[in-house]
């Protein structure tokens, strides 16, 4: 993985300026390009909660019903329709933005994102840095999250994201609204990288696709069963970013060849996203992929690697069907489908063949 801090500039706060300032000025001018309007000013009587580093739009909790839904997205330049379709999901209510680095750059970017006859449609929204254990376990951080009818794992290092939250009221409030009050739920880059069930911790730094196949318990190889978030359309699976990388695929396959091996998983999956891309989770489990590149919905043979051992190569052949590939290539208004409830039912996509022969990925 590349340290988020790597990437290029963009609207997703990434690379802001450390002023707060200037940080609002610039996202001030990317808002519809037929308007000039200044940011919506909040009331001067509004106290910010713990860990509250900015909120445009309404303070004032409301209450509206929502539809369920998970983003994926894959990092670089945020993928606007995927957010619309969020926003449309959330129905008028709170945008809550959780990150453990960085500044408030989406605030006033999703506030004036979706206008229907000139009218916002969400109510506010907020950044929250919660940047350390202290800040995730206090109770009116997970409150506020809780009362979020859409929230957004910024990017940043996924490693700041499982140290500091999970086994934490923020773990359990982000839970609280997948699965008891569903609402939409997303993440891109590290924050799309917790999503799974298993999880890349990145604990020891991240690791290339060479690494990864040339010794698959390489020490940066630091996986985990995530106890951390739970979607249940993201059982059994792990998901990575940033893939039109060719670091990420080599590695993903291993992660894969050590859930197989070692969590002892029966086909394990995997979801990789490649940048300015995201693949859209509605209600019933069915995904469509927006943007402008491709998602890979990875599944593996029902036959364990041949060789997945500390110290050697990894070896998962399989008559050179070890990881079966579904290939959704994105579009502004949405393509291809996927049912993650079964992964078999699917359209618009193209299949591909993934093996590894002594550290080689081969795809065809």
């Amino acid at each position: 993985m590349f340290p988020d801090f790597l990437t290029k500039p963009t609207k997703n706060g990434v690379l802001l300026a450390s002023s707060f300032l200037l940080s609002f000025s610039l996202l001030a001018c990317s808002s519809d390009s037929n308007e000039s309007e200044k940011p919506t000013p909040t009331p001067t009587t509004y106290t910010p909660i713990p860990s509250s580093i900015g909120i445009v739009g309404d303070p004032k909790d409301v209450t509206v019903t929502t539809s369920a839904g998970t983003v994926l997205m894959g990092g670089s330049t945020d993928v606007d329709s995927a957010m619309k379709w969020m926003i449309n999901k959330s129905i008028g209510g709170d945008v809550v933005i959780i990150r453990a680095s960085g500044a408030t750059g989406y605030n006033q970017y999703l506030y004036d994102l979706v206008k229907v006859n000139g009218i916002r449609q969400v109510n506010s929204v907020e950044t929250l840095l919660i940047n350390s254990a202290e800040l995730a376990n206090n109770p009116k951080v997970a409150e506020r999250i809780k009362e979020a009818e859409m929230l957004f794992i910024a990017g940043g290092d996924q490693a700041n994201y499982i140290r500091f939250w999970r086994n934490t009221p923020v773990e359990e409030a982000l839970n609280y609204l997948i699965n008891v009050k569903k609402v939409p739920v997303g993440g891109t880059s590290a924050g799309c990288a917790i999503m799974g069930e298993a999880v890349f911790t990145a604990e020891n730094n991240t690791i290339t696709s060479e690494e990864a196949l040339l010794n698959p318990f390489d020490l940066k190889m630091t996986l985990a069963k995530s106890d951390f978030i739970n979607n249940p359309f993201l059982k059994n699976t792990i998901t990575d970013t940033h893939y039109n990388n060719p670091d990420r695929k080599g590695r993903q396959i291993t992660f894969l060849a050590r859930l197989a091996t070692e969590f002892n998983w029966q086909q394990p999956k995997g979801i990789g996203v490649q940048e300015e891309t995201a693949v859209c989770i509605d209600e019933n489990g069915k995904a469509v992929v927006y943007g402008t590149g491709f998602a890979y919905f990875l599944k593996a043979s029902s036959e364990k690697p041949e060789k997945c051992v500390a110290g050697s190569k990894l070896n998962w052949i399989n008559n050179k069907k070890a990881i079966q590939a579904y290939l959704i290539t994105g579009k502004e208004t949405g393509n291809g489908s996927f049912d993650l409830t079964n992964w078999s039912t699917i359209s618009g996509g193209t299949s591909k063949n993934m093996y590894v022969t002594d550290g080689v990925l081969s795809i065809e």
